[in-house]
């Protein structure tokens, strides 16, 4: 009994707790970070020419990273150990003033983020270049350390305010999902339309989807109703060369929910798999995802896609679609069914 006591009494005073992320749901996460080294020159060409004595030092950075991000959580105490789907890796050489950038992205489905595993990952690459550059030059610094923005979960998508100021996404992840893609983003709300209540899930999907490389053309609001919004739908197809139309809102029960209704009667086909995909994932989350009419056509060879209205539904749907979007937009273009 005693020591049951003391036991419970340690617990309860200390300092530190692992979050317990048991009832988490599990949802797609993703996130990047970079980092900078400086040489000196005569290490920086050693390294850009292959002469490194050591061997090929980004090459080694790569797989340290990899390697450092995997383990992440037997080397920062409190972080969970983490199934990871990916860790990539891009190198940027600088000739002017000696200096490699370093940007590592990594993805998994998971109960908590994976931001510290890109920091991690960040870190092993660039203490392996130290590493194998130091033989050349000791003089070397790594510097501007940062996480540029994490995805996924309840959150959703947080993005460090100085990372679109310094470089774009398409420059930085070779591996963007919907890169370059012309994209229109619709929210159709009554109270959104009037400004009797702010557009919360249309700049959501406009910063996810900027993430993911795509182009966005457009981002409007219009009010739930089956005019304005085919008007919008078919000006986008027609004047604007969208290849996706993300819509979100209107597709619940209620009289004014019109969004499937109105982009059916001007698709050329119905995907039914989208919305089946969206209700059953959904329902993983809530009882009642079942009741949304979430659906996706064809208008000529645009992907038209409606979502629900609120933001952690529009972050659920994205996770899940994400991974099939490339290759539904390269058939729709005319592409085969190779994998992609």
């Amino acid at each position: 009994m005693e020591t049951t006591s003391v036991s419970q009494a340690w617990a309860d005073n200390s300092s530190f707790h692992m979050i317990d992320v048991g009832l988490k749901a599990s949802t797609r996460r993703r996130a990047e970070a970079q980092g900078e080294i400086q040489l000196s020159k005569q290490s920086f060409l050693a390294l850009k020419e292959n002469r490194n004595p050591k061997g090929n030092v980004l090459a080694l950075a790569e797989a340290a990273g990899i390697m450092a991000a995997k383990k992440t959580s037997d080397l920062i105490p409190l972080c969970h150990p983490l199934p990871l789907h990916s860790v990539h890796f891009r190198f940027q050489l600088l000739d002017a003033n000696f200096s490699i950038q370093v940007f590592c992205e990594v993805r998994t489905t998971a109960q908590t983020g994976v931001e510290m595993e890109a920091l991690c990952g960040i870190n092993g690459a660039l203490l392996t270049i130290y590493d194998l550059s130091k033989a050349v030059d000791p003089v070397i610094e790594i510097k501007n350390i940062r996480l540029n923005f994490k995805e996924g979960g309840k959150s959703g998508v947080w993005t460090n305010p100085n990372f679109h100021s310094e470089s774009s996404t398409s420059q930085v992840s070779p591996m963007l999902r919907l890169n370059e893609v012309p994209v229109v983003v619709l929210t159709i709300s009554d109270r959104a339309s009037s400004g009797q209540s702010p557009d919360k899930s249309g700049p959501y999907l406009v910063d996810r989807l900027r993430l993911e490389g795509a182009n966005i053309l457009n981002h409007a609001c219009v009010k739930d109703d089956q005019k304005e919004i085919q008007k919008f739908i078919l000006n986008s197809v027609e004047t604007q060369n969208a290849q996706l139309i993300i819509c979100t809102g209107g597709t619940g029960l209620s009289p004014r929910d019109v969004t499937p209704e109105a982009i059916e009667a001007i698709s050329t086909r119905h995907i039914p798999g989208f919305g089946e995909l969206l209700r059953k994932s959904g329902s993983e989350h809530i009882a009642t995802a079942w009741l949304s009419r979430s659906t996706a056509c064809i208008i000529k060879d645009t992907l038209v896609i409606a979502l629900p209205g609120s933001p952690k539904a529009c972050a659920e749907a994205l996770d899940v679609l994400l991974p099939i979007l490339k290759h539904a937009l390269h058939t729709i273009s005319g592409g085969n069914h190779d994998k992609i």
